[in-house]
């Protein structure tokens, strides 16, 4: 469930996009999805790889060389699907970063993370998705009850 929706949030971030970006077009809400999945996929499975491969350079940059491999894989997902145009490289680049930030900043707004307060002991200090139901919430941390003796000892 926590993986479809961050996957129609990946997808109404791509769709957020072309308002910030112009050079940059997504179709319809079915290719955001589509280009959402297919640039899961590539990082997944080939940005580990080319930041491998890149490793020297990456080094060399300070870790900014990064950017160009998230503009790449961007272009990458632009050839691959219809109905999802990238205008250049440094459309790419920019759009590739603004992604990042709406998804971001979507994901932050639906998926914060909680602070509640457990009655099965007497301190509990609790973190969960709030997209979680309540029956399947579990404490994480259960503190020991602290008690102080204020007597005088006398």
């Amino acid at each position: 469930m926590r993986l479809l929706a961050i996957w129609i949030v990946n997808a109404l971030a791509l769709l957020a996009l072309p308002w910030v970006m112009p050079s940059i077009q997504v179709a319809s809400f079915s290719t955001a999805l589509i280009v959402a999945l297919v640039l899961g996929l590539i990082n997944a499975i080939l940005r580990p790889l080319l930041i491998l491969l890149t490793l020297p350079v990456t080094l060399l940059t300070l870790g900014l060389f990064i950017f160009v491999i998230n503009a790449l894989l961007f272009q990458l997902a632009d050839k691959l699907i219809d109905g999802f145009n990238v205008g250049g490289f440094w459309s790419a680049l920019i759009g590739s970063v603004l992604y990042s930030l709406i998804s971001w900043a979507l994901s932050s707004l639906f998926f914060r993370q909680r602070k509640l307060n457990c009655r099965d002991s007497d301190w509990t200090i609790n973190y969960w998705p709030a997209l979680q139901p309540a029956s399947s919430r579990k404490c994480l941390i259960n503190l020991p009850k602290i008690t102080v003796d204020r007597s005088n000892g006398s």
